[in-house]
């Protein structure tokens, strides 16, 4: 017997739906990868090329992860064995996204505890008094104390243990309902403050001032594979979610919603860090140590920086939570649907696991730096490269061929509505999700295998 007998719990709210699903897909990426690669790529025309991608290929895929979910009521696994059949080949699909689930939360924790360090760190005052090159440092004095990184590790999966364990409802739905707002309100404080600095304008015309000139083969290639990253595609995690969706919600306009928010936040994000960087004459492509290296600098020597830098890492932190939680919660459902365990039991021992899977991974950074056995790479490098540039873009992949390809068009029409403009509408979409999509991701991956080098 499993699970898939059990009522299903669905959520309190569409709005809490989308808090939730744009929460899995705010993270780290927004804040900290969008930015620098924005950077590095001349900005404004990156920018037009990757708001393209959000809607041609991010979004078609988007929408089909929650046509699966919906429809399928179970975990990201389990979908596939409703739809098709028990044992079915699709069900592999579901098999990526757990996989990957699990081996980005091993990883996205050790990363996501050090912004807790910080906190912690601009909370009490440690920040404050120091020369540039003191703070500069307190990030390598971070990164090689391996008991420090494991502590911050385990305290993240503990937070997200936690926070799943109150269920879909009273832990991941309420939890999105606090953190998404204060993230919100967090992130404009920021992006206020910096349009007032002398940085603010250069930063909106580096932004929003195309020169297509600074385009690269490299920077289209960025930008289909962040917008596919940043949604949080591949990973089952927008399956699982839209599981718990009422029958009677419009898909469509739930994956717009989120869709804007996540682009509205890496674009204020990107901006926040541009008019500091460019008020204290930095590079804006100055690269990934730019936020826990750089911007503290940069922040503390603006009027009030104590408070400002304790913010910039409160925002770093909630984002970092609001998108842990909904990788555990793949893995999690599966347990509970396929394995019939009780909730309780799948969040500790998959948190336990993940822990203990993910402190190689903090010792990458320390007394494992030098052991590089996976061809050459550090264990950290070799998960972050698994999953961000095979498993993820294989799931999206297999996503868009199974709906794009396999998938009745009748039961789309069903699903998504069947007027006269609601069928155009599903026309496009299907031509986006069987030719674009399947197109940009497979360049993505073949570019990851070096075949474009």
């Amino acid at each position: 017997m499993n699970g898939s007998n059990r009522p299903r719990v669905l959520w309190a709210s569409r709005f809490g739906f989308v808090l939730a699903a744009a929460g899995s897909a705010i993270g780290l990426g927004n804040i900290w990868k969008f930015p620098y690669i924005t950077g590095q790529h001349g900005g404004g025309a990156f920018v037009l090329v990757y708001l393209a991608c959000i809607a041609l290929v991010g979004v078609p895929i988007l929408m089909a992860e929650l046509l699966i979910g919906r429809q399928g009521r179970r975990d990201a696994v389990g979908c596939f064995a409703v739809l098709e059949r028990p044992g079915s080949p699709w069900m592999i699909v579901g098999w990526v996204g757990v996989a990957a689930s699990f081996i980005l939360l091993s990883f996205y924790a050790v990363v996501a505890g050090w912004s807790f360090d910080y906190v912690v760190m601009a909370a009490s005052g440690a920040l404050r008094g120091r020369s540039p090159v003191e703070i500069e440092g307190l990030f390598g004095v971070l990164v090689s104390s391996p008991g420090r990184v494991i502590f911050w590790q385990g305290v993240f999966v503990v937070a997200t243990v936690a926070i799943v364990l109150g269920g879909v409802r009273d832990g991941i739905e309420r939890c999105s309902r606090i953190l998404m707002p204060a993230l919100f309100i967090l992130l404009l404080v920021l992006f206020g403050r910096g349009l007032m600095s002398s940085g603010g304008v250069p930063a909106l015309r580096f932004m929003f001032q195309a020169d297509f000139s600074a385009l690269t083969p490299q920077a289209l290639l960025d930008a289909v594979g962040h917008a596919f990253f940043t949604l949080s595609l591949g990973a089952g995690t927008m399956i699982t979610y839209a599981s718990y969706l009422d029958p009677e919600a419009d898909l469509g306009g739930l994956a717009l919603r989120i869709a804007l928010l996540d682009t509205l936040m890496a674009l204020l994000a990107a901006l926040t860090i541009f008019s500091v960087a460019f008020t204290a004459g930095i590079e804006p492509g100055s690269g990934p140590g730019l936020v826990f290296q750089t911007l503290p600098i940069l922040l503390l020597e603006l009027p009030f920086g104590s408070v400002l830098a304790l913010l910039f890492f409160l925002l770093l932190a909630f984002a970092a939570l609001s998108s842990s939680i909904s990788m555990l919660e793949v893995t999690v459902a599966y347990l509970v649907d396929e394995k019939s365990w009780p909730r309780w039991r799948a969040a500790g021992l998959v948190g336990i696991a993940a822990f203990l899977v993910g402190v190689p991974s903090a010792l990458s950074f320390n007394l494992w730096q030098d052991f590089k056995p996976f061809f050459g790479r550090t264990f950290f490098e070799a998960c972050d490269l698994l999953v961000s540039s095979y498993l993820l873009p294989l799931g999206g992949l297999l996503v868009a061929i199974y709906i794009g390809w396999v998938w009745p068009r009748r039961h789309s029409l069903a699903e998504l509505g069947a007027g006269r403009q609601q069928q155009r509408w599903v026309h496009s979409w299907q031509l986006l999700l069987r030719y674009v999509a399947p197109a940009a991701v497979i360049i993505v991956l073949l570019n990851q295998m070096g075949v474009f080098r």
